[in-house]
């Protein structure tokens, strides 16, 4: 599954600096680095310590991680809604993209000028969101044009769709994001065809300096409070330490830097972690001889839809799945062991897989 997250920010917030720390970065796992597949579009590992577990059991030829996609999405400025800029080049980019990660400048340093003239975390953060509302704003318009008419000829379901899109319309000009306004489930279906900016899943990264990446700091608390209504998650990196980080080759110097300052783990390994689960992704695994590999589906996917994402013709003609633990690996150690102490469950079509679960499929086409 190629699924994208767009990183997005003012100038001088540290969102370049973000983007070049991951290309930089040495993937945990050498099969699959980080490439670029444009300037701006970086695949790249999803760090997960159970493929380390299965490939010191299993000893495959390979170990193959999931990845995601982070795109550094440049050209916005006040006005982008307009054309402004690189305006609707960048909000075409936005539009494409699965979820999104937003990069707010969190630290004083008088070196890096703002392009307000002061550190405020809620400017920066109103901006971005002012454009994309005005542009979502306008696609509801146009679509409230369209279906009045339909309205108006006594049609039910129009009548109900152009109600919730007024719902949309009020609670954008009022400068609420989509996602922050509140609607069921199934009214959602009146604007997924418009495919709005501000519904998409939004993780905020606040960019902090050395002194405050432990405990943050007040611009952090600001928008930790500022951004409860849309139930969205704030990270804290500071983008500096990361570029660093990103030059050791050494594991083991990169552990000892990251103790330096307390850390447990990169900040971009958090990043990248959180986007992977903003977008409601989990993981299974496949485990042989030859390869351990990671595969990426949506939470609440059935086993043949998990199928689906080897292969097809493993979908068209799914009969049952293999489904171990990997708690029993860790306990029995090999496959044959599970298999002998009736840990390995035959699964049937309805199964929804777990994030975990270790599986091999049956199926004949």
């Amino acid at each position: 599954m190629a699924l994208q997250c767009g990183i997005v920010g003012l100038p001088n917030v540290g969102k370049s600096t973000l983007f070049n720390a991951l290309s930089n970065a040495k993937a945990e796992a050498a099969n699959f680095p980080f490439c670029t597949i444009e300037p701006n579009v970086g695949v790249v590992t999803v760090p997960d310590h159970r493929l380390k577990t299965l490939e010191e059991l299993v000893k495959p030829q390979k170990v193959l991680p999931t990845v995601i996609e982070f795109v550094d999405i440049a050209g916005l400025v006040k006005g982008a809604s307009k054309g402004e800029g690189l305006g609707n080049k960048f909000l075409a980019n936005i539009r494409e993209v699965d979820a999104i990660v937003h990069v707010i400048r969190c630290f004083e340093d008088d070196n890096v000028v703002h392009v307000a003239g002061n550190v405020d975390p809620l400017f920066d953060k109103e901006v971005i969101d002012t454009e994309l509302q005005l542009k979502d704003l306008e696609s509801v318009n146009k679509k409230i044009i369209r279906i009045e008419k339909i309205a108006k000829s006594g049609d039910g379901k129009a009548k109900k769709e152009l109600e919730i899109l007024n719902k949309f319309k009020t609670g954008l000009e009022e400068g609420k994001n989509a996602r922050a306004i509140d609607v069921e489930e199934e009214e959602l279906e009146a604007i997924r065809d418009i495919h709005l900016l501000t519904i998409k899943p939004v993780l905020y990264v606040a960019n902090v300096d050395e002194s405050s990446i432990i405990s943050g700091n007040e611009y952090v608390e600001q928008l930790r409070e500022n951004v409860k209504s849309e139930n969205a998650e704030v990270i804290t990196l500071c983008a500096a330490i990361e570029s660093q980080i990103a030059e050791f080759e050494d594991p083991e110097e990169k552990e000892m830097f990251l103790s330096e300052y307390g850390l447990e783990e990169s900040g971009l390994n958090k990043m990248i972690r959180a986007g992977y689960e903003l977008l409601n992704l989990i993981t299974y695994f496949t485990a042989g001889p030859q390869e351990v590999r990671a595969w990426t589906i949506k939470k609440g996917w059935k086993a043949p839809a998990a199928a689906g994402v080897i292969h097809t013709d493993f979908e068209r003609g799914f009969i049952k799945s293999e489904v171990i633990k990997l708690s029993d690996y860790e306990k029995f150690k090999t496959e044959s062991a599970c298999r002998e102490n009736g840990k390995i469950a035959i699964e049937g079509k309805d199964y929804v897989v777990e994030d975990g679960d270790i599986m091999h499929f049956r199926f004949n086409v």
